[in-house]
């Protein structure tokens, strides 16, 4: 955009939508002047009508930063009620015996595909880490992928995918073996060397977890990488017969299926974020 001089309510549009594509990320008020040619006064009441509408909508935060070189960045979060809302509805579409799968499995393929669903489940998850310092999300090669990439987008971060078996394009890889909590086998996953730096501060999220085995396995990943593991959610937690084999996990959602009923549950996500 050349240097031309905008109205306030272009501005306004401008802005808000420059702060909702890039969640987490510091601009400055000399960016927003040059952009609308505006002085630095004029950005700052804008923001703070930004700032009061983000809040009051339940959008997000828009955190301001004092100071000459100052401005603000955007902080996805999520009220209570919306979070209510949008998982009361997921139980609702997700309820129905047709669902089941052998294994106690539930399917979840069609809404886990679906831009909306991915959306508001990336901006639940996104929204309890949203004060946290977060590098990098991590998930496994399964229907996980699509969650991932939508909490990344919210976090404004990376989001790394540990894969069975490497591609030659992953260049040189560190793996672990690791036992799968429902089939109680060995199994291996790795993840190219360039992926993660030490340090990295790394949350994990996955669609389902029934033993905990591949959420085990991934944290041991990044064990090996000298990485920090932050956190654990996932989409779905399944019912488990035996000792899960990692603990301290949030989910949305609470599933309890066998071979002819389904309940499904709120998870312990409403109560870690909002109690």
């Amino acid at each position: 955009m050349g240097v031309v001089s905008v109205r306030r309510s272009d501005r306004l549009i401008d802005m808000t939508r420059y702060f909702l594509e890039r969640p987490h990320t510091l601009v400055t008020l000399s960016f927003f002047a040059e952009r609308y040619d505006s002085a630095k006064s004029s950005i700052s009441e804008d923001m703070a009508i930004i700032k009061r509408t983000f809040a009051n909508r339940g959008t997000g935060i828009l955190e301001t930063i004092p100071g000459a070189a100052g401005g603000a960045l955007f902080i996805p979060t999520i009220q209570k009620q919306e979070a209510k809302e949008i998982i009361n509805d997921l139980i609702q579409q997700l309820s129905t015996a047709d669902r089941i799968l052998p294994g106690g499995y539930l399917y979840m393929s069609d809404l886990l595909s679906n831009p909306v669903v991915l959306r508001k489940v990336g901006r639940l998850i996104a929204s309890e880490y949203a004060h946290q310092k977060v590098d990098a999300i991590m998930t496994v090669e399964t229907k996980g992928i699509p969650i991932a990439q939508s909490v990344a987008d919210y976090l404004g971060v990376p989001f790394i995918i540990v894969r069975h078996d490497s591609k030659i394009t992953e260049g040189s890889t560190i793996s672990v073996n690791y036992v799968s909590g429902t089939s109680a086998q060995i199994k291996k996953m790795e993840l190219s060397k360039r992926s993660l730096q030490a340090g990295t501060r790394v949350l994990v999220v996955d669609d389902y977890m029934k033993g905990g085995g591949t959420l085990k396995g991934m944290q041991a990943l990044i064990g090996e990488f000298d990485a920090e593991l932050i956190g654990t959610t996932v989409f779905a937690l399944g019912n488990s017969e035996g000792q899960r084999m990692s603990d301290d996990v949030t989910s949305l959602l609470n599933v309890d299926a066998n071979t002819d009923a389904i309940r499904i549950q709120p998870g312990n996500y409403l109560t870690k974020v909002f109690e």
